[in-house]
């Protein structure tokens, strides 16, 4: 069984867990520095990219984050926090390919 957080092995597609969360449904009034603190409570971030970034200069009605642990074991433990009411909005958390958020970005900006 996988226990790292990820979905591939438990499933049996042979994927390698990944260590790489993606957070939707954001409050546009969220900041990078309090996803910082909230996801560094479940594991040590090796990367955080907030979009649109804290200093975009139009208002969006809602925000994505993709957080980078350094062990793919934080993945599974941060999925605990789907749910959770976050400043006015719940949380949305799922496993996201490494590589992903960097793909995302381009089509987003």
């Amino acid at each position: 069984m996988n226990s790292g957080g990820g979905f591939g092995l438990a499933l049996g597609f042979g994927l390698t867990p990944t260590a790489v969360i993606q957070v939707t449904n954001l409050s546009s009034a969220v900041t990078s520095e309090q996803m910082r603190t909230l996801f560094s409570f479940l594991g040590e971030i090796e990367e955080l990219r907030l979009y649109p970034p804290d200093n975009a200069p139009l208002a969006f009605s809602s925000k994505v984050c993709y957080v980078k642990f350094r062990d793919p074991s934080s993945v599974g433990v941060a999925q605990h926090l789907t749910n959770t009411v976050f400043i006015d909005r719940a949380l949305i958390v799922v496993p996201c390919a490494e590589g992903w958020y960097l793909m995302c970005f381009f089509l987003l900006f």
